[in-house]
């Protein structure tokens, strides 16, 4: 049993929870690698598998980023703050970090489809001394439409990496690079 700690707004249709054990014992021993997924239960209503969106390198809660689209997600994104799920998991292969060690690496994005490389690049820029530079890539179809807005900015401010965000098309408050993902790349 999992216990929804925080919920994050990031579009109007995608939401990130936060969770963490409701058993102290499961909370401290449970580990995953970036990549692996969980299989998440609204109890009464079903389950479905989602990635794991926050890295293993930051232990002190879980995320999952999901869009409402079927009857689960409808049913988590009913939920609120203290509301209990299942958990089970982790689940599916990881991202070969011993591989990606010493090279330099491009993430590339877009929409919802940045929640399992999330995982992966927290994970990567808190073990920065192992890898060479860092691209990351990450497109919405408009600035409404960007998720993790907060990530995007500590690693737009880090130093260390290369960031492009580009949207499809702004809106009147948008300054940003306006195209396709393709035409960056």
């Amino acid at each position: 049993i999992a216990v929804i700690e925080k919920v994050i707004d990031e579009t109007p249709g995608v939401r990130t929870f936060h969770l963490n054990f409701k058993d102290e014992k499961l909370r401290e021993e449970f580990t995953f690698d970036s990549g692996q997924f969980g299989e998440y239960s609204v109890f009464g209503v079903g389950e479905a598998p989602f990635c794991i969106s926050s890295s293993p390198t930051r232990r002190d809660h879980l995320e999952i980023a999901l869009q409402r689209v079927g009857r689960v997600t409808n049913a988590l994104h009913r939920l609120g703050v203290g509301a209990e799920i299942g958990l089970r998991g982790p689940y599916g292969n990881s991202f070969p970090l011993d591989f990606l060690r010493d090279k330099n690496l491009v993430f590339v994005g877009g929409g919802i489809g940045m929640a399992p490389l999330r995982s992966l690049i927290w994970n990567v820029l808190d073990n920065r001394d192992k890898y060479k530079n860092i691209d990351i890539i990450y497109g919405a179809r408009s600035p409404a439409d960007l998720c993790f807005k907060y990530d995007l900015d500590a690693w737009g401010g880090d130093k260390t990496v290369n960031m492009v965000i580009t949207v499809d098309k702004g809106d009147e408050n948008w300054t940003g690079r306006e195209g396709f993902v393709p035409q960056v790349l």
